[in-house]
């Protein structure tokens, strides 16, 4: 169930939940009257659905609410992801079409760009060879059947499965995205031989053309299948447990929420499940502030990720990629680095780095006094006076002799600097390394990060907002009202989407108009039947179409709106037009008179979730009430009286130069001198370098 028709009336709360490396983000918000809540818990890696719980009982209880209330929960999920990039999938097996055992193994041919090619070593597949089975069947690009496919071969697979102890296993043909009975078939075989295995099936996972991305889709699917649906079946035991029976919707890749049952069949859906929410959330901080372009920056305790986004739409890619491997689902264009509040600076045989390493939720920055020994970015921080004495509202004390111990013993005293001096290197590398990763979404797209303004959240994004914003020449750096669980409270302001797409090559000059209206009609029966099933109402459905062009000869291609639901030759057009002005913007020329084939199309569901009300914030208050401190900041003149300020209790209107330091429950904003910050209506602290 992914609406609340079975819902009691009174229960207006939804609640949202992002689970981070460190922290453990929940926003409540009563659609009923606006009134939003916050809370911060820690994070649980030995089993995230612990922190998930805890952080709604958190929040209820901040609220004075009862569980009974809650009409919906969403939740961002790191768990398909970390088990992909830690090698900690299932055991799993694949079947495919004769001849292709070594599809994964044979790739792209292709060495990464930061890799040795003389000393590279091929990163081990999800699925080795020996698990990979052959079975003798053949469809050509069409759909038709050249070879009826050998069901002795699948039963004889099976056999090998079961003996092997194996529970989950991919199913990828070849052309099985042109007809999928093969690959139905032979999963229905595995179901009576293996009772209760995990099947996936590429002709649901992926139903596109190439073969490699197609079978590592289906594959990382099958791979991540028994984790997601443990964690899914804890997630349920849990609300259940708490008597909350709101429906459960997860966060996928592209944006949207979607239901446990989906989730279940395919958990690669939720592969950037995490980082997704906060663009979201970031996109209505776009059309509130009204800086409509915009860069995200959402910096946690492990990662720093990035996203363009353009009159606050971000931009989607099908050439995404999760640690090693390919993936071609539509996915929003994010870019993620090792870079977070709890990366660990070492010296090296190159000098001082900062990251990948994280000291993550525990032991965590040797300044929570939890352990840590290692100095992070947030010791860092600490020492130069960018963080007050606590954190989380007071809950969490700052331990700021250790954390000054930590950066003179492994940073200051062996680079032969001042601890001061060491602490603002260890800031200038991070804020390098995040720099890099916004060229790339920004100038390697064909955009001047200067024309754009920058969105800084997470934990640590505000304290490195101003940084970035000066460094990069932006037009301005916009720190969200509640920046510490943005990417919760974009949970809370997502609708329900789902993709389907269908590889249909087309060619000019006829393009065969009458089978292009004929499989747009199909995804978009799928796509209703699709919201059929997440019970959306007639209302709130809306289906986006677009379609993937290229010119002759080229071996990737471009995907732009389809700009209306027919498919006459005058909509036709009109898309090859929009090509050619995206081939134009990314690659600086474009061919109008040359042939333009279309390959693929793809329909998008989405159905409308009722969505909380953002507050204005008002005139009440002063600046000098809001003013609760003072303390010394380092900056590039030395130690520097700084005022602190409670932001919560700062009005509409209320301009304040730098350096100044905004203290709130889930992060801390710093202001550089030389830079000025006003309260939009909205609560957005909007920060400008004075002229």
């Amino acid at each position: 169930m992914a609406m609340s028709e079975n819902i009691d009336s009174s229960a207006t709360l939804s609640v949202a939940i992002d689970t981070g490396g460190t922290f453990t983000d929940v926003t409540l918000v009563d659609r009923a009257s606006g009134r939003l809540i916050k809370a911060k818990v820690s994070s649980t890696p030995d089993d995230p659905s612990l922190g998930f719980i805890e952080g709604i009982r958190r929040a209820l209880r901040d609220a004075g609410e009862s569980p009974d209330r809650i009409s919906h929960v969403f939740h961002g999920t790191t768990v398909a992801t970390n088990a992909i990039l830690e090698g900690r999938g299932a055991e799993a097996a694949l079947l495919t079409s004769a001849g292709f055992r070594h599809v994964l193994e044979i790739g792209r041919h292709d060495v990464p760009r930061t890799a040795n090619m003389y000393h590279w070593v091929k990163t081990p597949r999800p699925v080795p060879a020996h698990r990979i089975f052959e079975v003798r069947e053949r469809l050509d690009h069409e759909g038709t059947v050249l070879q009826a496919m050998v069901e002795a071969d699948v039963r004889a697979a099976a056999a090998r499965i079961r003996a092997a102890g194996i529970a989950s296993v991919a199913i990828c043909f070849l052309h099985a995205y042109a007809n999928a009975s093969h690959e139905q078939r032979a999963a229905a075989i595995l179901r009576e031989e293996l009772p209760g295995v995990f099947i996936s099936l590429s002709s649901e996972v992926l139903p596109i053309f190439r073969e490699y991305e197609r079978s590592m889709a289906t594959v990382l699917n099958a791979y991540v299948m028994p984790a997601i649906a443990s964690y899914a079946a804890r997630l349920e035991t849990r609300l259940v447990e708490d008597k909350i029976r709101a429906p459960l919707l997860l966060m996928k890749s592209s944006g949207g929420v979607t239901g446990v049952e989906t989730v279940r069949a395919q958990p690669i859906q939720t592969a950037l499940s995490g980082p997704a929410g906060g663009v979201v959330g970031a996109g209505l901080i776009a059309e509130l502030s009204g800086h409509r372009d915009i860069i995200t920056l959402d910096i946690g305790g492990t990662s720093a990720d990035i996203c363009l986004m353009s009159q606050a739409r971000a931009a989607m890619t099908t050439e995404g990629r999760i640690g090693d491997w390919p993936l071609q689902l539509p996915i929003l264009d994010i870019t993620t680095i090792g870079a977070g509040g709890g990366s660990i600076a070492r010296i090296g045989p190159g000098g001082l780095t900062v990251g990948p390493q994280s000291a993550g939720a525990r032991p965590g920055p040797v300044s929570y006094g939890r352990g840590g020994t290692e100095p992070t970015v947030t010791d860092a921080h600490a020492v130069l006076g960018h963080l007050t004495g606590s954190l989380l509202g007071g809950e969490l004390q700052l331990d700021l002799a250790a954390a000054r111990a930590a950066i003179e013993r492994s940073v200051a005293r062996p680079l032969g600097m001042s601890v001061e001096q060491a602490a603002r290197g260890i800031i200038d590398i991070a804020n390098s390394n995040m720099m890099g990763a916004i060229r790339v979404v920004s100038v390697e797209r064909g955009y001047d990060p200067a024309q754009f303004s920058l969105v800084p959240f997470g934990g640590a994004g505000p304290l490195h907002g101003a940084f970035i914003g000066r460094l990069l020449g932006m037009k301005a750096v916009v720190v969200p009202p509640a920046p510490g669980v943005l990417s919760s409270f974009g949970l809370l302001v997502s609708d329900l989407k789902s993709d389907f797409s269908s590889t249909c090559l087309l060619r000019p000059p006829e393009y065969d108009l009458p089978r292009l209206a004929s499989v747009f009609a199909e995804l978009e029966a799928s796509a209703m039947a699709w919201l059929d099933r997440e019970n959306v109402p007639s209302g709130g459905r809306t289906l986006r179409r677009m379609a993937a062009f290229r010119y002759e000869h080229q071996g990737f291609e471009l995907t732009v709106d389809w700009p209306s639901p027919d498919a006459q030759r005058t909509t036709l057009e009109r898309a090859i037009e929009a090509f050619h002005r995206e081939h134009e913007r990314l690659y600086t020329f474009a061919q109008p008179d040359a042939p333009v084939e279309l390959v693929q199309i793809r329909v998008q569901a989405i159905g409308s979730l009722d969505k909380p009300t953002v507050p204005r914030v008002g005139s009440a208050g002063s600046i000098e009430s809001a003013r609760v401190g003072e303390q010394k900041v380092w900056t590039d003149t030395g130690w520097a009286a700084c005022s602190i300020y409670e932001r919560g209790l700062l009005p509409e209107g209320a301009l304040i130069d730098g350096p100044a330091i905004f203290t709130q429950l889930d992060a801390t904003t710093y202001v550089l001198p030389g830079q000025r910050a006003i309260v939009d209506p909205y609560g957005n602290l909007v920060i400008r370098e004075r002229t």
